[in-house]
């Protein structure tokens, strides 16, 4: 299916048109402004929540109706994973005189609307966003913002305009191959519970169907909600094994409760790999500093920053298909046997 391209920015007589009221009516109430009843508001209000419309807060300033600024929508500033992705995005718009804004969603929908409400009302030149998934809300003023709109982190879905990132289908059963591969088959998985973390839940779906397609079935899961953390991992790692003492390997959602993990049954004593194998996601820095390198997928953070960017600022053209999907890279560390 081939994405949709963005149409030109809707206006008010859209508005207008949709509500059955005049242009000026529709600048008052979205300016609140000026003696409209409230049924009238209502009508106003609704038509632009359904249309995606947001008011320019430029208008008339300048003669483009743009600005430099893009603006990048991540759900975590203390997610270890997006400094590397903000950081490929400045260095390919360093030499544009373009400016990425970041606006945080906390991994939530209504934020994410709030988030891009705001935004796109400053009309910036582009919009880098993390995911695929979004409310209707959201999806509307994206499809709807006549810029370029560019999903980023994953490539399982079809994007409003174009995806930049991995397949978090594929990151998850390449694990499973390698982690079968080398002889382990009591498998345990330790994970976010949170919701809206839709790339962690591909990912254990794909590590699943491709444990089932070998005869393999998790043998055991363990879930938390809130932030990552090393505390988090030693603590759920103690909690898994002390419930299912006979697992030998142990598939964590990302590297920093991986490393807690680690750390922990190090301290414990474990043989590891021999007795435990162990495994994260995403390949960050901090694993350079543990005394033993914990096993990983590099989800090429900073490239998908950078090929974001690029599109954005018009550096490259727009794929055909609208999806640039990068390969996720397995990197065997020291906590996973050598194959057979």
């Amino acid at each position: 299916m081939t994405p949709q391209k963005p149409r030109r920015s809707l206006t008010l007589r859209d508005v207008s048109e949709a509500a059955g009221v005049s242009e000026m009516t529709v600048s008052r109430v979205l300016r609140n402004r000026g003696d409209v009843s409230p049924a009238t508001r209502e009508k106003v209000q609704t038509a632009a929540r359904s249309l995606g419309y947001v008011p320019n807060k430029i208008a008339g300033g300048l003669a483009s109706q743009r600005v430099n600024l893009v603006a990048v929508v991540i759900p975590s500033l203390s997610n270890l994973v997006f400094p590397d992705v903000l950081g490929g995005i400045s260095a390919e718009l360093d030499d544009t005189g373009l400016q990425p804004v970041v606006g945080v969603t906390n991994y939530a929908p209504a934020r994410e609307e709030t988030v891009l409400h705001d935004m796109l009302s400053w009309r910036p030149s582009g919009v880098i966003l993390a995911g695929l998934e979004h409310s209707r809300g959201s999806r509307a003023m994206l499809q709807n913002a006549g810029i370029p709109i560019v999903q980023i982190m994953d490539v399982d879905g079809t994007p409003i305009d174009t995806a930049v990132g991995v397949s978090h289908d594929r990151a998850g059963r390449e694990m499973a191959a390698e982690i079968l591969r080398a002889g382990y088959r009591r498998i345990g998985f330790i994970g976010t519970h949170m919701p809206e973390d839709h790339r962690a839940r591909k990912r254990l779906t794909g590590f699943e169907g491709a444990l089932a397609e070998a005869g393999v079935a998790l043998a055991a899961r363990e879930f938390y909600q809130g932030g990552s953390s090393l505390a988090k991992g030693r603590e759920l790692t103690e909690r898994i094994l002390a419930r299912e003492p006979d697992l030998d390997f142990l598939y964590y959602s990302n590297d920093l409760i991986g490393a807690g993990g680690l750390i922990w049954a190090r301290d414990q004593g474990i043989d590891i790999p021999g007795r435990l194998g162990l495994a994260g996601f995403n390949g960050v820095d901090l694993l350079d500093g543990l005394p033993v390198r914990l096993a990983t997928t590099d989800a090429r953070r900073l490239d998908i920053g950078r090929r974001a960017a690029r599109i954005v600022a018009g550096k490259d053209p727009r794929p055909e298909g609208g999806v640039i999907a990068l390969s996720p890279t397995f990197l065997p560390g020291d906590t996973i046997r050598r194959p057979r």
